[in-house]
């Protein structure tokens, strides 16, 4: 993370606490799951990556400065242009109105930062991140650190210790992101009808 968009350089960060979203427990509000299911928006996966970090580096009104300078953005772009950073992308009228974007590395996964420009694109983004994660086999979300955003979907912290044993075991588990047999729709309508089991 840099200091602020503007800033040369970046620094690793090892929070003491490091927050965590549960793939298979997603609290998804019902609101939100009925909301999923209508598609209200078209999702798209790794088609406009860089779009997606530019807009999440964007300073808006209720967020006026961001941690993404151009040294993480041109980081995160050669990782995807490897195969390892990803997006997943809110289009309406073809138009990129939400999303996000973060890194894979076996079965884990970093949400790295989101951006929404119509209701609940980002909240739907994540519900199809976490559909695309539990079809793939991936066994840990890291969000580094929870807000009230993430709460609602069930943010919980871990001690550094336990996090660092999870992640070796998660980077080590075989896991695909590209889900080509399903739809983006076919893939999240399984995930919320596993999750209404539970």
């Amino acid at each position: 993370m840099a200091d602020d968009s503007g800033s040369e350089g970046f620094y690793w960060y090892d929070p003491p606490q490091r927050g965590q979203l549960s793939i298979e427990k997603l609290h998804i509000p019902a609101r939100l799951q009925r909301r999923v299911l209508q598609e209200p928006y078209e999702i798209r996966v790794d088609t406009a990556f860089a779009d997606v970090i530019k807009a999440c580096a964007a300073a808006v009104d209720n967020r006026p400065q961001t941690w993404i300078n151009d040294g993480i953005r041109d980081l995160f772009t050669e990782l995807h242009k490897a195969g390892h950073a990803h997006s997943i992308e809110c289009w309406q009228d073809n138009k990129l109105v939400g999303g996000l974007y973060g890194l894979a590395i076996g079965g884990f996964f970093s949400g790295e930062s989101m951006f929404s420009r119509k209701k609940d694109a980002s909240k739907i983004a994540l519900v199809h991140l976490c559909a695309r994660l539990w079809k793939g086999g991936f066994s840990l979300l890291d969000t580094q650190f929870i807000n009230d955003h993430l709460l609602q979907f069930g943010a919980y912290e871990v001690p550094r210790e336990d996090y660092l044993s999870k992640l070796q075991d998660a980077v080590a588990r075989p896991a695909r992101f590209q889900i080509p047999q399903l739809t983006e729709q076919e893939l999240v309508s399984l995930y919320c009808k596993e999750k209404t089991k539970d």
